[in-house]
């Protein structure tokens, strides 16, 4: 009896019981509900294998796409007053920031990095959506003054990936101040003769779009992003009209000319590479493979950067 309870009736029902999937290894597609094997998902920088719709992702995850062998040193940013308004709704203010950082692992909604792309030396900032919606408040902006100022700092282009709400209502009038400090930003930029391009993700609504979103060089959208000032369900009720379809959404702004490209997630590494280098006046990139850029000392200059050593031996 004990042979039958010890041994045979566990290994029978190791053998017919259920075994359970694990949840995070399946994503299912919000577009088309297709569900996606998670590293097919990643590998395809989270857009749908099946209908091409693109799925968040964070600044981090993009950044490893997209730099060269995904090294980037981040740039430090500021850190402004916590809660300078007492701000309180259903939850105080310090608690929400600390229950985002806890779920993103970010400090706040921005992140700024420096490095490579193509061989082609880049500053490059990104709003994280699921950090409060990407909110506008004042490390966004002090991020953007910091990203701006390392740009001028090395004489590299910028490139922004924007992804917001707005600004952000816990701060007030402080965060609609950013408007226009990060509008100083972007001349500062434009004064040093150095690019400044945006890549509106979605969604990029509000403040977001009225002052840095829509302030650079280049305009890129990912396809069918959400890109407005206010939305469309707001117009239709103020209007009393049905919006075309589409309305606000990236192909049809590209459309009416107030972008000027919209550029698959999976192609987005290649195109900025190209724009960069044309706009730096640099010859085109060359294909291939390539040894993984030296991590340059924060604080150096392009001209104090040292000379790479000899090709290693293959």
């Amino acid at each position: 009896m004990n042979w039958i309870n010890n041994y045979v009736r566990p290994r029978i029902n190791s053998i017919f019981s259920r075994r359970e999937t694990p949840e995070n290894l399946w994503t299912k597609c919000d577009e088309c509900g297709t569900m996606l094997f998670h590293r097919e998902v990643s590998d395809n920088l989270n857009v749908c294998t099946s209908c091409g719709h693109h799925m968040h992702i964070s600044p981090r995850d993009r950044f490893a796409a997209l730099f060269d062998s995904g090294v980037f040193n981040e740039v430090k940013v500021p850190a402004p007053t916590v809660d300078p308004l007492q701000f309180r709704d259903q939850k105080k203010y310090p608690d929400r920031l600390r229950a985002a950082q806890k779920a993103t692992e970010e400090t706040e909604a921005m992140l700024v990095v420096s490095g490579e792309i193509g061989r082609t030396p880049i500053v490059a900032c990104a709003q994280d959506f699921s950090f409060m919606a990407g909110s506008m408040g004042m490390y966004v902006g002090n991020a953007i003054i910091a990203a701006a100022e390392e740009a001028v700092r090395l004489k590299r282009p910028l490139i922004l990936f924007s992804a917001a709400g707005g600004a952000r209502m816990q701060e007030g009038i402080l965060s609609l101040m950013q408007m226009p400090r990060t509008t100083v930003a972007v001349q500062m930029l434009k004064e040093a003769d150095l690019p400044y391009i945006v890549v509106l993700t979605h969604p990029t609504t509000g403040g977001v779009t009225a002052s840095y979103a829509m302030l650079g060089d280049v305009h890129i959208a990912e396809p069918n992003a959400l890109i407005c000032f206010a939305g469309p369900r707001v117009i239709e009720q103020t209007i009393r009209e049905k919006l075309p379809e589409g309305f606000q959404r990236a192909e049809y702004l590209l459309e009416h000319g107030m972008l000027d490209r919209v550029t698959p997630r999976t192609h987005m590494r290649d195109e900025l590479i190209t724009i960069t280098r044309m706009l730096m006046g640099l010859p085109p990139a060359v294909r291939g493979d390539l040894p993984p850029p030296a991590e340059v000392p924060h604080g150096l200059s392009e001209s104090e950067i040292p000379e790479p050593d000899a090709a290693p031996k293959k």
